[in-house]
């Protein structure tokens, strides 16, 4: 049997030989165990025992009681220190306070180290996510207002009518577009609005689409709308400057509301081009504006188109009700509305409309800067001054059918200049019988306000548009060479 304790006392002081070598083990492994760091308790005892004397500790540790297991019978001593080996040594727990304080002190400050890198680890995180969250937000917001501004429906085609009532506030009509899902949002709106200074917005009523930003329904809304309400727009027709009436019959026919090329207006070219030559139509359209048709060419005075150059180039709408009259008569009703300024003054200037659209769409023609248009327009009036023919070849291509199409640098320098036609203005002196295209408002305009010039001479570069001009025929012979005749050579 084995006895549950046993009481060590002085009497194993005698014992020398097997204390030191106990000591000396004890000694060893608790310096391993400091050189590893595996316990603060080793580190403890280490210092205990190298401050104890070799007596001392053996007497305050070995007469504790100690709880153990062993034989009742130790038969040598190499057995007794055996079991003196694996017995557990209990701690000393009179040692003064001082020496545990420092391993105390440090261990707070590891605490408060530890505690204090996990909080900043905290906060980072915390920052992190704050900034991230407020980038995202921001990126967000920005692509809400982006899309805000954007058409609701690009592809839509429907027109929607609306009322701006008078007086309306900005947010007022905002709200009234939304009504209407003819735009995203009305706070934004209302916001880009006010930052984009659109507070010119006019009252009555208005043909507004879903495949209108937001920038073109602001600008809309600031030309007046009609007093009544008016049938919604079914499609657009464009006009270009300078397409003589030919081009206008083939544009009539294409719907440019939409982005598909196949969407065709109601209008034919060939209803169209019988509509213009309508002699009646054409008389009720000198009744209802006399100032603009009141010096129209006549039937017989040679022009091919009565009506050529008389139809503003611009958009114009149309709906389920127009008609191909009613459509002509908005065109000529734009030509009208802008030759009002002009009206009274061209008596001053010894001019008809008639002869302010032909020499314009000559201008429109020959030049494409305003600039070089003031010039081009003094060298005509220059020569009508003195009786020289304007030698244009835009009118000879007019007379060929072939203005409009694209020419070579060649073709226009060997022109037919003796073609047998009133609009042969190489042969002819003064003016053809009527215009050969319809004139941009730049043009009319430059051509009313000419510059004061001593050119009677120019040459226009068709590759490049460059137009080169003279005062005597040697100098401009010269710029042909130059400017013409050399590139067709090379």
């Amino acid at each position: 049997m084995f006895e549950r304790s046993f009481i060590v006392t002085k009497d194993a002081r005698e014992k020398d030989g097997q204390s030191s070598s106990f000591r000396d083990k004890i000694l060893r492994e608790l310096e391993e165990i400091k050189a590893t760091s595996a316990s603060e308790k080793a580190d403890l005892k280490l210092d205990f025992l190298s401050s104890t004397s070799d007596t001392q500790w053996l007497e305050e540790d070995l007469t504790e009681t100690v709880p153990l297991y062993r034989p009742s019978l130790i038969e040598t001593a190499s057995k007794e220190e055996e079991l003196v080996e694996d017995t557990p040594i209990s701690p000393n727990t009179n040692r003064n306070a001082e020496d545990i304080q420092p391993n105390m002190r440090l261990r707070r400050r590891r605490n408060r180290k530890t505690q204090d890198n996990l909080a900043k680890r905290i906060v980072k995180y915390v920052m992190t996510a704050v900034i991230l969250l407020i980038v995202i937000t921001g990126i967000s917001i920005c692509f809400y207002i982006k899309s805000s501004l954007e058409p609701v429906n690009a592809r839509a085609t429907e027109m929607v009518q609306v009322e701006i009532p008078e007086g309306s506030s900005t947010k007022e009509i905002a709200r009234i577009l939304e009504e209407h899902h003819l735009i995203k949002n009305a706070t934004v709106f209302n916001y880009y609005s006010k930052l984009k200074s659109y507070n010119h917005f006019q009252s009555g009523f208005y043909n507004l689409s879903q495949s209108m930003s937001v920038d073109r329904l602001a600008k809309a809304l600031q030309e007046s709308g009609t007093a009544t309400a008016q049938e919604p727009i079914a499609g657009k027709v464009l006009i270009v400057e300078g397409y003589t009436i030919k081009q206008i019959a083939q544009a009539v026919t294409d719907n440019v509301h939409t982005s598909d090329k196949e969407d065709k207006t109601p209008f034919t070219a060939e209803a169209f081009l019988e509509t213009v030559q309508n002699e009646a139509f054409i008389e009720r359209m000198v009744a209802a504006y006399p100032k603009l048709l009141g010096s129209l060419p006549a039937a017989d005075s040679g022009v091919k188109y009565r009506l050529e150059g008389y139809l503003f180039p611009a958009t114009y709408d149309y709906s389920t009700e127009t008609t191909m009259e009613g459509l002509v008569e908005q065109m000529l009703a734009a030509m009208d509305s802008r030759l009002q300024p002009y009206y009274e003054q061209l008596a001053a200037k010894g001019l008809d409309v008639n002869q302010l659209l032909t020499l314009a769409s000559l201008v429109e023609k020959e030049g494409s800067t305003d600039e070089d248009r003031r010039n081009i327009a003094s060298v005509f009036f220059n020569r009508l001054n003195i009786g020289m023919p304007l030698q244009s070849n835009i009118a000879i291509l007019y007379a060929m059918d072939k203005l409009g199409e694209e020419t070579t640098l060649k073709e226009d320098a060997t022109i037919d200049t003796n073609i047998d036609s009133p609009y042969n203005i190489y042969v002819n002196a003064g003016l053809m019988p009527g215009p050969v295209a319809s004139p941009s408002l730049s043009a009319i305009e430059a051509t009313f306000s000419s510059n004061k010039t001593g050119y009677y001479y120019f040459v226009a570069d068709v590759t490049t548009g460059a137009v080169y001009f003279a005062a005597t025929g040697e100098e401009h012979n010269q710029n042909v060479e130059k400017y013409v005749n050399s590139k067709i050579n090379n």
